[in-house]
């Protein structure tokens, strides 16, 4: 594939070669953070450039930069008054006008001009309450991370104590937590799990997400002790947002490649008026790249299409609106399936004689509408009003292998969720030292669940069917002090209320940041926090002892956690930062079966559910440290280094503290890319190559019986495979990656191309994650494995 590659550059690079300097514009709003105001007057220089290349806001808040070269800039922001603002690593294309909207903060020195180095924020949250275990993910990060698929989700396992299964999911497993705690976000609305096939525990066996890097901006990402307005999650938060489309001419992406082809329009809803719109539509091609073999025959092949649009209205006296969406359709036949091509529920493929057939459908569509208006000039208020909507439906058949023809339907689930969400933030800032927030959100939920499945004898067991709706109220307040220019708190309370159950929570949370001098700081934080458990739990039913059906876990409790952080960062240069963070999660109001000797606790709930009577009577820990130094991307170059050492344990009823089947127990990534500007023969080509070196430890897993000689000791007949006595004790072995990426851009001007290559797992490493029974493999045992070496061929063109 690579060979194919440069061939295409062989052929096309020099017939697009020119001869006159390219150019584009950079443009923008700036407002106030605290009251969402335009701000007039503010002065945007380019960094370094020769003459100083400027201008200053109007007083709608507008800048315009015209005739910018091509290529990487950094913006300076300066207003009397507020701190100095930097965005650097700008990509200047002669295709695509550079469209920003900024946001400065006043400063706690009162009518003086705070110097801030540049590069110095770099990475730290939008959110100005989260002050701990959080980051901004960039764009520019999406695009030229290795292994990135296009994909944003894919991205966070580059991070310190961030990984996924291995098995080209794209589940986030975040300090040992199952991938379900994750909360996704999108434009700050909570949304559903954005895979494709995504399982139906959200555990992310989808291997590719809904939402592209085309229609994102800087997005944050957290991983502990979570800002105050945050809710209903125990893991981490991905509060995704998407670009605001150009206000003032039409443009378009176009983009074809092996995983899919997308398109993407934006442009005015009205010239003059200042709103825009902003689409894209994306559709799998991957059915092609299998007719021309060039993967392995799996027995069938995943199709999909997405969707996601933003439209922005503002008005002059009564706000600013916005009107977002994301909307997603896949589906998959497999024939004959194993479970090294997909894990289907159930242990009855396993038996002898038997294959299986899986068909999945799963579908998901989320909408919000957004207005956001300044009270005066110290306040704003946003309400918002979304829903959402996610279908699992799943069908596994089995037959014998001597008679393919006879199907049985096996296993039958159809799983419907819906949300409806509105939501009313409001922030003040009563000084220059203290700003409060406060909020509220209802989230009315529906559910239509049914699922059954065959039992041993043939018999079918219904294991649940029911058609319920679920309330929740979420509040907060949150308050952000800056003592002096070095020291800032936030501070604040959560509530969480389940109507369902009637339980409360009061979650107090804190964190605190002090920069020790210009280029060192230290910040702590401490948060509790709850979530709910999946919706079947509570709606089991159960055989009690006199033959009657109960639902025991009607008023299952909410899983509680304290999470407590600490970390130091350093700065050894301008662009190069080393920070080094320790995290205490204390797990506790753990659901796990009500058995003495059962092992079963719903945080390690995999693809099957399990109907089970719980109780609040489990516990679990999480710890661990992590280091990261990060070279920030300039002057061609850049590098990541980070590694995690940690634990992840929790207890059941038996009282036995055990692995939870996420303790991989220690992870590392090495990430590093160059750009090779002025190529070509006007020099208006560049060529970039990143790698990603990744090293972990594989997920513990509950083994095969096997009896005291090593011997394979299952019983198909009985459907008895697992040694639950072992259960989480040991991985497979350690695990590793490569992945090169490669890009080509070229300029023309009117257009941007760009060609990228991704060679993910070029050695081919096939490291073990987990074993089942299979006859027809060597000693009756076969293994998941980490995929197959996969190029990933991309041409996009900007226009």
């Amino acid at each position: 594939m690579s060979r194919y590659f440069f061939l295409l550059l062989i052929v096309l690079v020099p017939s697009l070669a020119m001869s006159q300097e390219l150019h584009q514009t950079v443009r923008g709003i700036v407002f106030d953070a605290n009251n969402k105001l335009p701000l007039t007057g503010v002065q945007v220089v380019i960094a370094g450039s020769q003459p100083l290349k400027g201008t200053v806001t109007n007083r709608n808040g507008e800048f315009r930069i015209e005739q910018v070269p091509a290529g990487r800039i950094t913006l300076q922001l300066s207003y009397i008054g507020y701190e100095n603002l930097s965005t650097p690593g700008l990509v200047v294309t002669s295709g695509k006008e550079v469209f920003l909207e900024l946001e400065m903060r006043e400063s706690i020195l009162a009518m003086e001009e705070m110097v801030v180095t540049a590069g110095l924020r770099r990475g730290e949250s939008i959110n100005d309450m989260s002050l701990v275990s959080s980051r901004t993910i960039t764009t520019e990060e999406t695009h030229r991370f290795a292994g990135g698929f296009n994909d944003p989700s894919r991205i966070l396992s580059n991070f310190a104590g961030v990984n996924n299964s291995q098995d080209g999911s794209t589940d986030i497993i975040i300090r040992g937590n199952s991938p379900k705690y994750v909360q996704w976000r999108l434009e700050g609305v909570h949304i559903t799990n954005p895979s494709h096939f995504a399982d139906q525990n959200a555990t992310g066996i989808g291997g590719l997400s809904t939402l592209n890097n085309n229609v994102l901006t800087a997005s944050d990402f957290m991983t502990g002790a979570f800002a105050p307005e945050y809710g209903n999650a125990l893991s981490g938060i991905y509060d995704v947002k998407l670009r605001t489309g150009n206000n003032e001419r039409y443009e378009s992406v176009f983009g074809l490649g092996i995983l899919g082809t997308d398109l993407t329009f934006e442009g005015p809803l009205r010239p003059g008026q200042g709103g825009s719109f902003m689409v894209n539509y994306r559709y799998s091609t991957i059915s092609l790249v299998d007719e021309l073999g060039l993967i392995p025959d799996i027995g069938g092949i995943p199709k999909f299409q997405d969707a996601v649009f933003k439209l922005v209205l503002p008005t002059r006296n009564t706000g600013r609106f916005s009107l977002f969406g994301l909307a997603g359709h896949s589906r998959l036949d497999f024939e004959d399936v194993t479970p090294i091509v997909w894990q289907t529920p159930g242990d009855r493929g396993r038996q002898p004689g038997i294959r299986e057939d899986f068909t999945k459908n799963a579908g998901l569509l989320n909408l919000g509408l957004s207005h956001i208006i300044s009270l005066d000039h110290a306040s704003y208020l946003q309400t918002t009003l979304s829903y959402s909507r996610e279908g699992i439906k799943d069908r596994v058949f089995e037959m014998e292998e001597s008679d393919a023809s006879d199907r049985l339907l096996n296993f039958d689930s159809r799983l419907m969720k819906s949300a409806y969400r509105s939501s009313i933030h409001w922030n003040r800032r009563l000084s220059s030292h203290h700003t409060v927030q406060a909020g509220i959100q209802y989230t009315l939920f529906d559910y239509d669940y049914v699922q059954s499945q065959l039992l041993s004898d043939n018999t079918r067991n219904t294991s649940f069917d029911f058609r319920e709706q679920s309330g929740l109220v979420n509040n907060f307040i949150s308050w952000r002090y800056r003592v002096n220019p070095d020291v800032t708190i936030a501070a604040g309370l959560h509530n969480t209320n389940v109507l369902l159950t009637g339980e409360h929570t009061l979650e107090p949370r804190i964190t605190a940041s002090w920069q020790l001098n210009p280029s060192s700081a230290i910040h702590a934080g401490y948060g509790n926090h709850s979530t709910m458990e999946s919706i079947h739990h509570y709606f089991t039913k159960i055989e009690d002892e006199n033959g009657f059906i109960t639902e025991p876990n009607r008023s299952l409790g909410l899983l509680r956690a304290h999470h407590y952080v600490v970390g130091y960062s350093q700065h050894l240069g301008r662009n190069l930062l080393a920070s080094l963070n320790f995290y205490y999660q204390d797990l506790y109001n753990l659901p796990v079966e009500n058995d003495e000797l059962s092992i079963f606790a719903t945080i390690n709930e995999g693809l099957d559910f399990r109907q089970a009577d719980l109780v609040n009577k489990g516990t679990g820990r999480n710890f661990g440290a992590e280091i990261t130094i990060e070279r920030f991307f300039t002057g061609s170059y850049y590098f990541l280094m980070n590694a995690s050492l940690f634990q992840s344990k929790y207890t059941a009823l038996d009282g036995i503290e055990r692995n939870t089947r996420f303790n991989s127990n220690y992870l590392a990534n090495i990430l590093a890319g160059k750009e090779f500007t002025g190529w070509g023969r006007s020099g208006n080509q560049v060529f970039g190559i990143n790698t990603r070196i990744f090293i972990g430890g594989g997920p513990k897993i509950i083994p095969l019986l096997r009896d005291e000689q090593g011997n394979l000791a299952v019983e198909p007949d009985n459907n008895v495979f697992w040694d639950y006595g072992k259960a989480y004790k040991q991985s497979l072995g350690d695990l590793y990656s490569v992945t090169i990426f490669l890009s080509y851009k070229w300029n023309k001007s009117r257009a941007v191309h760009e060609l990228f290559l991704d060679l993910v797992n070029v050695t081919n490493k096939r490291g073990r994650l987990s074993e089942f029974y299979d006859e027809n493999e060597p000693g009756g045992v076969g293994f998941i494995t980490q995929p197959f070496f996969f190029p990933n061929l991309m041409y996009r063109v900007y226009f």
